[in-house]
């Protein structure tokens, strides 16, 4: 076959040049040039809509999704597009059968990886926005809120481990900040001839002003027990100094400022309440059930962002809650997952 080139000239083009290319070995399955084993490899930042059907209701959202599968040291590479074959699979079931819920998607996915990446050990991290409706303190009026809802599988050819987790912002104010401004009110009372006493009143009345932050607070816990998404956003806003809204009023922003001044906390101390009040709100979650707690703020006056994070089982968590001697060791996600 001969095609006319710009100078005129016939240039001789192969047959079936846009045929399928002959594929003469398998390059994934070759040995690598360095014998040693990944412990994740795959893709990132798959993005696509899932429908789950908590609470009977079927619901849409745009996530984003993790795939990762172990890799011996004798195999060159993970077969790349077996992830996204994994994901259009499922994505398929769930048009006729939505899953309940986010980690029972990734675990069904991460199932599936460990089959077709022929992998000992397989994890999905699925991340996706979703929407709860909250109604504004003071005024009452409805307002939009969204939250970050996370799921995560791991999975070996005999078990499958879930995580469900939220990604929540509030609001906190500096205890250290507002302990100094404290201090300097009551001198200023008391050189305009006020009594220590009647100082002390005073500033027992009013809120003291201390700089403020965003903060995003993050919950996982890991179990087989089914928790509702907004039962752990409330956990996590009632760990800060206050939670936040998308729309606020006059009265509705003195209501977040004033709370949130009465109720100073550090990162440390949002991650201590996290704690608690996972305790408290889930009495009869098994000792081996994994919680983990992280706070990061968005300092107002600083150029850097305070953090803290304790993860651990509830084995380990609940002693020390109690007052009892800490755990020398803290179980960590990873830790978890794997068994």
């Amino acid at each position: 076959m001969r095609v006319k080139a710009e100078d005129g000239e016939g240039v001789a083009v192969p047959a079936g040049r846009n045929a399928a290319p002959r594929i003469e070995r398998d390059v994934q399955n070759g040995r690598p040039a360095v014998p040693a084993a990944l412990s994740r490899a795959g893709v990132t930042n798959l993005r696509r809509i899932i429908r789950i059907s908590g609470g009977g209701e079927v619901q849409l959202f745009y996530a984003t999704m993790d795939l990762f599968a172990d890799l011996n040291p004798e195999q060159a590479g993970v077969h790349m597009s077996r992830f996204n074959e994994v994901v259009e699979r499922l994505a398929g079931e769930l048009a006729w059968e939505p899953f309940p819920n986010i980690e029972s998607l990734a675990g069904r996915m991460a199932q599936q990886v460990v089959e077709t990446q022929d992998a000992l050990r397989s994890e999905v991290r699925i991340r996706a926005h979703f929407p709860i409706i909250k109604r504004t303190p003071i005024t009452d009026l409805p307002t939009e809120e969204l939250y970050t809802l996370v799921g995560i599988a791991a999975s070996t050819r005999e078990r499958t481990r879930h995580v469900v987790g939220v990604e929540v912002e509030g609001l906190t104010v500096c205890p250290c900040a507002q302990d100094i401004m404290r201090s300097h009110a009551r001198d200023l009372l008391q050189e305009n001839g006020l009594t220590e006493e009647q100082a002390d009143r005073i500033l027992g009345v009013l809120p003291i002003a201390s700089h403020n932050q965003r903060g995003r607070g993050t919950l996982l816990i890991g179990t087989e027990e089914k928790l509702r998404a907004e039962d752990l956003v409330e956990v996590v806003e009632r760990s800060m100094s206050s939670e936040t809204y998308e729309l606020l009023k006059r009265p509705d922003e003195f209501y977040v400022v004033n709370k949130a001044h009465r109720n100073p906390r550090f990162v440390e101390d949002v991650v201590r309440e996290m704690l608690r009040n996972v305790v408290e709100a889930y009495p009869d979650l098994p000792a081996d059930s994994f919680v983990m707690a992280r706070q990061e703020n968005f300092e107002g006056i600083h150029e850097h962002n305070a953090f803290a994070e304790r993860g651990g089982t509830l084995a380990e968590i609940r002693p020390e809650l109690a007052g009892e001697a800490h755990a020398p060791r803290h179980s960590s996600l990873d830790d978890w997952l794997t068994g």
